[in-house]
C-alpha cells in the first residue's frame, strides 16, 4: 500500500511558478513509478508528467513539455512537479499517482492516487 497527499497548489498570475510536492508512505516508495495528472471542471483527468522509479527516465505532455519538471527524492519518499511559466489553461486539481509497473502516461496504470490540490492561474 502507499498512501499518497499532494500539497503546493495555489493561486498564481499568468507567467508565474508553483513547486507541487507529493509525500509517499511507505518503504516501497523507491520501487514504484510515479506521475502527476490534472483534472480540470468538467473535463476528463488528463496525464500531465511521469517519471521511473530510479528517476532516470521522465516524460512530458505536449502541453507542458518545457515548463514542468518533474522529480523525486527517494530519500525523502516525495515527488515533485515544478510548474513554470503557468498559462490559464494549466489551471486544474493535480494529483499525483503511483505504479508498480514501468512510468505510464495512461491513467489506468496506476493503483494509487493523492486527493489532490488546487492550482489556479489568474489571467
Amino acid at each position: 500500500q502507499v498512501q499518497l497527499v499532494e500539497s503546493g497548489g495555489g493561486l498564481v498570475q499568468t507567467g508565474g511558478s508553483l513547486r507541487l510536492s507529493c509525500a509517499a508512505s511507505g518503504h516501497t516508495f523507491s520501487s514504484y513509478a510515479m506521475g502527476w495528472f490534472r483534472q480540470a471542471p468538467g473535463k476528463e483527468r488528463e496525464f500531465v508528467a511521469s517519471i521511473s522509479w530510479s528517476g532516470g527516465s521522465t516524460y512530458y505532455a505536449d502541453s507542458v513539455k518545457g515548463r514542468f519538471i518533474i522529480s523525486r527524492d527517494n530519500a525523502e519518499i516525495t515527488v515533485y512537479l515544478q510548474m513554470n511559466s503557468l498559462k490559464p489553461t494549466d489551471t486544474a486539481v493535480y494529483f499525483c499517482a503511483a505504479t508498480p509497473r514501468p512510468a505510464s502516461t495512461l491513467k489506468y496504470n496506476y493503483d494509487y492516487w493523492g486527493q489532490g490540490t488546487q492550482v489556479t492561474v489568474s489571467s
